[in-house]
C-alpha cells in the first residue's frame, strides 16, 4: 500500500474509522472517496484482511436496489453462471478492459462538450445522450461483427485440435507391434523368413 493509499478500518461493530481524518464514516463517505477518484484501502480493524471489494459491492448493491440499476435480471443470472466455468478469468479481463476503454471514451466526449458548451452541464448530458442514440446502432453492429469473428475464429481453433488428435492417433505415434511402428518387423520379415516368405536354411 502506497502512502498515497487512504487506509479505512471496519470494526467488528459495522462502524468504518477513517484514519486520515480520525472520524467514523459511513458508506456515502467511501462513496465519495470512489467520485473523487481517491485511492483507499479497507481493512479488517482486528484481523487486518482486506475488505476493500466486499465495501464496494455494497456500495453497488445500495446502488442497484436504490436508483436506476445497471445490472438486468438476466445480466446478473449469466454472470452468476460464469463463476466456477473456465472462462471465468477471460470475463473478468473483458468486462475490466471494456469499462476501462468506455471511461476513457466517456472522458474524450466530456472534454469535447466541454470546449463547446462549458460548464454547461445540461448541454453536456444532451449531447451525451445525442451522440448514444447516433452512435447505438453501430456500435450494436460493430459489437454483432466481433461476435460473429469470434465464432469463426472459435470454429477454426476447434477444427484445428480436432484435426491434430486424428493424426495423433492414427499416423504421429503408432502403438508397438503395429506395420511400421519402430522396432515392430514388417510384414512377411519375421525372423528367419526372407522377404518372399520362405525360410532360409542354415550353412552346412
Amino acid at each position: 500500500m502506497s502512502d498515497q493509499t487512504r487506509l479505512i478500518k471496519k470494526y467488528p461493530n459495522r462502524r468504518l474509522y477513517d484514519t486520515k481524518t480520525s472520524a467514523y464514516i459511513t458508506l456515502a463517505d467511501v462513496k465519495d472517496l470512489v467520485l473523487r477518484f481517491e485511492e483507499f484501502k479497507v481493512v479488517d480493524a482486528k484481523a487486518g484482511d482486506d475488505l476493500t471489494r466486499s465495501i464496494l459491492l455494497q456500495i453497488i448493491l445500495e446502488e442497484e436496489t436504490g436508483g436506476v440499476p445497471i445490472f438486468s435480471t438476466e445480466l446478473l443470472a449469466q454472470m452468476i453462471r460464469f463463476y466456477g466455468n473456465s472462462m471465468q478469468a477471460m470475463l473478468s479481463k473483458y468486462l475490466e478492459t471494456n469499462m476501462k476503454a468506455f471511461v476513457d471514451f466517456q472522458g474524450k466526449v466530456q472534454e469535447q462538450s466541454r470546449s463547446m458548451y462549458g460548464d454547461n452541464n445540461q448541454m453536456q448530458s444532451d449531447m451525451w445522450a445525442q451522440f448514444l442514440n447516433f452512435q447505438g446502432p453501430a456500435m450494436q453492429s460493430m459489437m454483432s461483427a466481433y461476435m460473429d469473428q469470434s465464432k469463426k475464429m472459435f470454429h477454426q481453433m476447434q477444427a484445428q485440435i480436432e484435426s491434430q488428435t486424428r493424426n495423433m492417433f492414427t499416423g504421429g505415434f503408432p502403438f508397438p507391434g503395429t506395420p511400421g511402428a519402430s522396432g515392430a518387423p514388417a510384414a512377411g520379415n519375421t525372423p528367419g523368413n526372407k522377404p518372399d516368405g520362405k525360410k532360409t536354411e542354415k550353412a552346412g
